[in-house]
C-alpha cells in the first residue's frame, strides 16, 4: 500500500443548475476528497450556475480510490447546506495512464479511453480520456445525487510520478 502514482490536478471548472438553499439562490462551493486528502473551492456568491476555475492539487496512491465531491451553500449563522455530492473512479484514468506509458504517446492529442455512465461513476454522459501533449487528461461532467438538480464539470489531469518526461522542465 502507498506506491505513489502521481499528482492529482483537479481544475473544478463549474456548476449548472444547482439547487436553491437560500431564500432566491445558493452560495456554492465545491469539497473534494481522494482518501484522507480533502480541498475545496472559494465561495460564489448569489449563483446557481458558478463559474470556479479552480485547480486542487492531490497526490494519488495505491490503491487506487474514487474521487468524491460535495457542494455546499455557505451560510454565516448555520452549518452550511448540502446541495449534493458525486463520485468518479480514478481507475480508467490511472489505467489510461500506464497505457500512455507503454505506447510511448508525448506530442499531439490521442484518445486513450472513453468512459461511459455507470454505478462506478456519476458521470451525466461519456467522457474521453486524452492524452494532450504528454498530459493524461479527462474532462467530465458529474450529476449531483440526492437533489433536484445540479451538475459540476470536472478537468482531471495526471501527472505520472514514475514519468521522467512528466516531472521535469
Amino acid at each position: 500500500m502507498g506506491d505513489s502514482l502521481g499528482l492529482l490536478k483537479v481544475t473544478v471548472v463549474q456548476g449548472k443548475r444547482l439547487v436553491i438553499r437560500d431564500f432566491k439562490s445558493s452560495d456554492p462551493y465545491v469539497v473534494i476528497k481522494l482518501g484522507n486528502q480533502v480541498a475545496k473551492t472559494k465561495v460564489i456568491n448569489s449563483c446557481l450556475n458558478p463559474v470556479w476555475n479552480e485547480e486542487l492539487s492531490f497526490f494519488l496512491n495505491e490503491p487506487i480510490g474514487v474521487l468524491n465531491l460535495e457542494v455546499f451553500d455557505k451560510d454565516f449563522l448555520k452549518t452550511d447546506d448540502k446541495m449534493g455530492h458525486a463520485h468518479v473512479s480514478l481507475q480508467p484514468i490511472v489505467s489510461a495512464a500506464r497505457l500512455r506509458q507503454i505506447l510511448r504517446v508525448s506530442s499531439g492529442e490521442t484518445t486513450l479511453r472513453k468512459v461511459v455512465p455507470d454505478s462506478d461513476n456519476c458521470l451525466v454522459r461519456e467522457s474521453c480520456i486524452t492524452c494532450v501533449d504528454g498530459e493524461v487528461v479527462q474532462s467530465v461532467w458529474l450529476r449531483l445525487c440526492d437533489v433536484e438538480s445540479g451538475e459540476i464539470e470536472l478537468k482531471i489531469k495526471l501527472t505520472d510520478a514514475s514519468d521522467p518526461d512528466a516531472t521535469s522542465g
